[in-house]
């Protein structure tokens, strides 16, 4: 089987994420789930005498979520959320659109979860703090979070990278379950077109999705049920025929808390 395409730049990080030992863990402080910062390592590295052990030279940090580590949920099956997040990076990829760092599930130190890239982020920002300048920003994402039904769009759940100040969606474990409810802040969207460009990247994907031999159809029937694929693909038919953003209820479909 093929695999699956991903930007040249990600593809050698993701093999990083993946493959490099963890040589450093801690507790990630304010989640509702247990989420760990890790210090990943190449195990082939030779580390020099006088190196720092703190911060060791090509290390790579990422945000470890253990499936073990999820808090019970009403509207999620256990144990899933690892998968949802790593099929949220797929979705991202095929579609070329939000910027969501790369991902890979994997064992570690509290067995199998996802291991995200780290972004150094402006800790000031947020959806709130950025919209009124760079709305436009966030329209990838407000569109993103319809097709994967993302049930906790909050506003603290894009950042803002320090380097260039991309903006990158992150938090994507509440998804794909028709059965939850559509949760976000972003309302400034209601009933606003969307843009044909990405329109046709959701025709693109869609037709991907029901062709059950391509790469991206295999590993995303691997990490969803297939009532969730049915529902994605619904999801994508509904864009196509509405052209634009569902109007929601910020009193019904918002996350808690906000940010």
């Amino acid at each position: 089987m093929e695999e699956l395409a991903v930007p040249p730049d990600s593809e050698a990080m993701l093999k990083q994420l993946a493959e490099w030992e963890v040589s450093g863990i801690g507790l990630h402080p304010g989640g509702s789930n247990y989420v760990f910062v890790v210090r990943l390592e190449d195990p082939d590295r030779v580390r020099a005498d006088d190196e720092d052990d703190d911060d060791p030279e090509g290390a790579v940090y990422g945000i470890y979520k253990p499936s073990t580590g999820e808090r019970p949920l009403r509207d999620f099956p256990y144990g899933t959320l690892h998968n949802r997040e790593r099929a949220a990076y797929l979705l991202s990829v095929a579609l070329g659109w939000p910027d969501i760092p790369p991902m890979v599930v994997r064992d570690g130190p509290h067995g199998e979860g996802s291991v995200q890239l780290f972004i150094d982020a402006d800790l000031q920002a947020n959806y709130f703090t950025l919209r009124d300048d760079c709305l436009h920003l966030f329209e990838p994402v407000a569109m993103f979070d319809v097709l994967s039904h993302n049930a906790d769009r909050k506003g603290g759940s894009c950042l803002k990278a320090d380097s260039d100040g991309r903006i990158w969606a992150i938090d994507h474990g509440l998804t794909f379950n028709p059965s939850a409810r559509r949760r976000t802040v972003m309302f400034e969207f209601n009933g606003e077109e969307y843009p044909e460009k990405r329109l046709a990247d959701v025709k693109r994907v869609r037709g991907d999705l029901k062709d059950g031999e391509s790469p991206f159809a295999c590993e995303m029937r691997s990490l969803l049920s297939e009532h969730e694929i049915e529902g994605l693909v619904r999801r994508a038919d509904r864009m196509l025929e509405t052209g634009r953003f569902p109007l929601l209820d910020p009193n019904v479909n918002v996350p808690w808390p906000f940010i």
